[in-house]
Parts: structure tokens; C-alpha cells; sequence
């Protein structure tokens, strides 16, 4: 199984953001320690080192950080007709959902964990935050 996890997710990692770290690191240490195979959207770097850029991380720190995160999931890249179906999806108002989205299609991605649920209630890959995922894998 294949999932993509959303920027918010490795964000509330990174800076263990409450009241999200717990349920976010484990749904991802759940994942990798279950051999399923993570993405991250490519896309996705140049906003995690923003986001913590502008938090105050010093760039030396991020990308460690991400050279690290690197050994771990793999990165979907972002090509032009994901920018393209997203644009023409009219189902989902906003782009940077609609292109995550496509692109987790696109590499067969089986779920698309996010805290943000809400905004791809019509994904063409099922979202779901890290508690209702861990709450799923608990009843197996």
C-alpha cells in the first residue's frame, strides 16, 4: 500500500505542533515501520522549508531535516498534467488540494492522510486525518 502524506502532517512532525504531533508521528511511524511506502509530493519541499524558515529554523537545521525525511519517503513529483486535471476538476475548489490530489493518483496511492479532510471530500483518493487512520488500522 502507498500513502501520501499531506505537508500539514510532516509539518506537525517537524515542529511536534500540538495537539497534532501524536497522532501524526504515529500514523507515520506506523507506516514506515509496516513497510508501506510513503510519499511526500515533491512539491511539497519548497513549503516545509518555508513554513519552517519562517518559524525561525535555521536552513542548515531544514535540510538536514529533510535529507533525513528523504531516506525515509519517496517524493512524487509534480508533472504538467497534474496541473492540468487539477485545474479542470471543478469538484475541488482549491489547487493545492486538487493538485495533491492528482498526484497521489497518479502513483497509485491508496489513502491521502491529511488533517485538512474537509477540502478533498471529493478526492480522487480517499482522505483521512492520522486518528481515523489509526483508529482503521487498530480494528484490523
Amino acid at each position: 500500500m502507498r500513502i501520501l502524506f499531506d505537508t500539514n502532517i510532516i509539518i506537525d512532525i517537524i515542529q511536534k505542533r500540538e495537539p497534532f504531533f501524536k497522532d501524526s508521528l504515529k500514523t507515520f511511524e506506523y507506516a514506515i515501520n509496516n513497510y508501506i511506502d510513503c510519499l511526500i509530493p515533491a512539491s511539497s519541499v519548497a513549503d516545509i522549508y518555508y513554513i519552517l524558515k519562517r518559524a525561525k529554523m535555521p536552513s542548515k537545521e531544514i535540510k538536514d531535516t529533510l535529507i533525513k525525511l528523504s531516506q525515509i519517503v519517496s517524493f512524487a513529483d509534480l508533472n504538467e498534467n497534474d496541473i492540468y486535471n487539477a485545474l479542470n476538476n471543478e469538484s475541488m475548489e482549491n489547487i493545492e488540494d486538487a493538485i495533491i490530489s492528482e498526484i497521489a493518483k497518479r502513483n497509485d496511492a491508496g489513502l491521502i492522510i491529511t488533517r485538512n479532510t474537509k477540502d478533498f471530500k471529493n478526492s480522487l483518493v480517499r482522505a483521512i486525518s492520522p486518528n481515523e487512520f489509526l483508529t482503521t488500522i487498530s480494528n484490523l
